[in-house]
């Protein structure tokens, strides 16, 4: 066990893609974000962060800038970002000024985490490209370079856009994060001098080495003094163990048809058992940990402690993605619960009955 243990209480985070579950519509998924903001917001998780995909009926949400600026408006205290912005698809002046805009919203609560996966396949790449002519830059760096220096006016004399002034100007700045997969995200979290997020969920391989890689080799800069690392990870919480298992079909169903190029919305537990069990057996993923971490609150925060406690970080962040809106509310309750933070439902939940058998509101 590394020997660098938290020793702190866990903080926990949120991560939210806007799963569409099937028989729902993409507008009634987005309200699902909304309502889940709010009910985490008053349990006391630290942030809530939406992710970018594209042509997606699995996934509603293309803009997190967008719903971020509704989300900071229904929330009081949580932090609010993006997990993340797909850099390559913008220039660093746009997504520096949508996300000004926000901290001049919301001052002190915005992160800004990027990253340079395309949240698509190639083919949505290549619709967003302004220039169709030309292959995909990789110039990530470049990029990520300016968008830094137009956030915090640090062009240097002399330099063509030294003289912009990033409206709305106003002290601070979104606080930016590195999100990533793999070890080159690791390195480039490292050289900017950033805190950094390592998606598990999607890619449990690399997570120990992203990390321990990352936190070995940190400098101090001028955004973070010490390394800073989360984890996101996924996570189904039920009263039984069963219960969490059979909504977690849903899950094991939805990877398996990712896999595929299968991009449906989130099949019922019950639809996906049957069609898990007519697919057959699949071979164990790799990685020293699950993508999902499944069970009763008791046995998903020793499972998370201790992984937390492995990589040495004081921080995980948590997505969950089932098919039932109020069993999705329900597993972030009891996590949060279980880790004794905050039980404050009024904000999301009043006045509203919990169903049992349906996923829209």
């Amino acid at each position: 066990m590394n020997v660098d243990k938290v020793e702190k209480k866990l903080r926990l985070s949120v991560l939210d893609q806007s799963p569409v579950p099937a028989g729902s519509m993409p507008g009634q998924a987005l309200q699902n974000s909304i309502e889940l903001a709010r009910l985490v917001d008053g349990l006391g998780y630290g942030r809530f962060w939406m992710s970018e995909h594209h042509a997606m009926d699995t996934l509603a949400c293309t803009a997190p800038e967008v719903m971020l600026a509704r989300i900071g408006a229904e929330t009081k205290r949580i932090r609010i970002g993006s997990g993340g912005i797909m850099l390559p698809h913008y220039t660093p002046l746009k997504v520096a000024e949508c996300f000004r805009m926000l901290h001049a919203l919301y001052p002190g609560r915005v992160d800004l985490g990027i990253g340079r996966a395309p949240g698509g396949g190639p083919i949505e790449a290549l619709a967003l490209k302004r220039d169709r002519k030309t292959k995909m830059l990789d110039d990530f760096p470049d990029q990520v370079s300016e968008l830094l220096a137009f956030l915090g006016r640090r062009f240097p004399e002399g330099h063509p856009f030294a003289g912009i002034r990033v409206s709305p100007e106003m002290p601070g700045a979104p606080d930016v994060w590195m999100l990533g997969s793999s070890m080159w995200s690791s390195a480039a979290a490292v050289e900017f001098g950033l805190p950094y997020s390592f998606a598990h969920f999607f890619s449990p391989v690399n997570t120990r080495a992203a990390i321990e890689t990352y936190r070995r080799s940190f400098t101090g800069s001028i955004y973070r003094k010490e390394a800073e690392a989360t984890v996101a990870v996924g996570v189904i919480c039920a009263e039984t163990q069963d219960e969490a298992e059979f909504l977690f079909s849903s899950v094991r169903l939805l990877q398996r048809r990712i896999r595929q190029g299968d991009r449906r919305p989130v099949a019922s537990p019950e639809d996906a058992a049957r069609e898990l069990y007519l697919l057959g057996d699949i071979p164990q993923e790799e990685g020293e940990w699950p993508r999902y971490f499944v069970g009763t609150p008791a046995v998903v925060r020793e499972q998370l402690e201790s992984m937390a406690a492995e990589l040495g970080i004081g921080e995980l962040i948590v997505n969950t993605i089932v098919w039932d809106q109020a069993k999705r509310l329900r597993s972030y309750e009891l996590l949060a619960g279980e880790f004794g933070m905050g039980s404050d439902r009024l904000s999301s939940l009043e006045g509203r009955e919990l169903r049992e058998a349906s996923p829209i509101s």
